[in-house]
């Protein structure tokens, strides 16, 4: 399986975005509007600065309780660790468990396509568990 297949299944297709110089409070509310883990941080809407999670907004709770008045800029990740969509799923689930990270930005020759999740990468492993399944009781059914 392929990430652009991951991409294809995901229930909302749009990519979220929000400015460097927005509000970690818009930041909140926007996620919270989406019902999203995290926000690719971009500029002009295509380019991709970051991205910013809520563990990065909860690590920044800590230092200061003020963390909601400053700039998505000052809380978000810059070393981003990106795929392509013609990754293969095990390499992007290999890269998440080394990184420890949730959330991919997929790049299709430089351009924000989309965002994978380990959430959506555990819904396509399953998925393709459970077709695997029944193509062999099928085969067994035949027998």
């Amino acid at each position: 399986m392929r990430v652009r297949d991951v991409l294809k299944g995901k229930e909302i297709q749009s990519v979220i975005t929000i400015s460097p110089t927005a509000l970690v409070s818009d930041l909140v509310a926007l996620m919270s509007s989406h019902n999203v883990g995290a926000v690719l941080v971009s500029t002009d809407g295509v380019a991709l600065d970051g991205i910013v999670s809520e563990r990065d907004v909860v690590r920044r709770i800590t230092e200061t309780s003020k963390v909601v008045t400053r700039e998505v800029a000052a809380i978000m990740t810059t070393d981003l660790h990106v795929c392509e969509p013609d990754e293969d799923v095990t390499d992007l689930m290999k890269l998440m468990t080394e990184q420890r990270i949730r959330h991919v930005p997929v790049l299709d020759n430089g351009k924000v396509i989309g965002v994978i999740s380990i959430g959506d990468v555990v819904k396509s492993r399953i998925s393709e568990l459970e077709f695997e399944r029944d193509q062999l009781d099928a085969y067994v059914q035949q027998a």
